[in-house]
């Protein structure tokens, strides 16, 4: 009876991402502005928060995972529950570009168990002077190296909302193209 309540709403039909990137990129103020609508004021993320989010008519699992330093070489304990990743980089942040880019294909990008996730750059912090554009962000982070997935990057803005449900339809888009293969 239960399963059917989760069917009638969509709730096992359920799309999981992980939310992932070093610290201050941005990651939990996107999810509370996918969430609510609205920019909140947060703290970091010790740990880890999950949201359920509603977006077009599908159901998002998003779990936020902290970026801390000692973190993310434990990101590889979720990979086998979600289908995809959400990768935010802080676009104002050129001192951190290279931690930004080594945590990406050291923690997320080698590892077997992510291997054919589709990856979203969310390039954050666009609304912000002198924030670097996505070609930039692209040519700094390799981007264009990767070819054992889908990958896409969109220029976001956890303040004014820019990009991220374009960003939730291309990932979404890539999962169930993946599911239909």
């Amino acid at each position: 009876m239960l399963n059917s309540l989760r069917d009638c709403l969509g709730l096992n039909k359920r799309t999981s991402l992980l939310l992932l990137g070093i610290n201050s990129a941005g990651k939990t103020s996107i999810l509370y502005r996918l969430l609510l609508g609205e920019l909140m004021k947060v703290i970091p993320t010790v740990g880890f928060q999950s949201e359920d989010i509603l977006h077009n008519g599908n159901y998002f699992r998003i779990l936020d995972i902290g970026g801390g330093c000692k973190i993310p070489p434990l990101w590889r304990h979720y990979f086998e529950h979600y289908q995809g990743i959400i990768y935010v980089v802080d676009s104002t942040s050129r001192d951190y570009i290279e931690e930004t880019k080594s945590t990406l294909y050291h923690c997320i990008l080698i590892k077997d168990e992510a291997q054919h996730y589709p990856i979203i750059v969310f390039a954050n912090k666009q609304d912000l002077p002198n924030a670097m554009s996505t070609l930039e962000i692209t040519e700094k982070l390799e981007l264009n190296e990767i070819k054992d997935r889908s990958w896409h990057i969109q220029g976001t803005s956890a303040s004014t909302g820019e990009g991220l449900y374009e960003g939730l339809d291309w990932i979404y888009d890539e999962i169930q193209n993946k599911k239909q293969d």
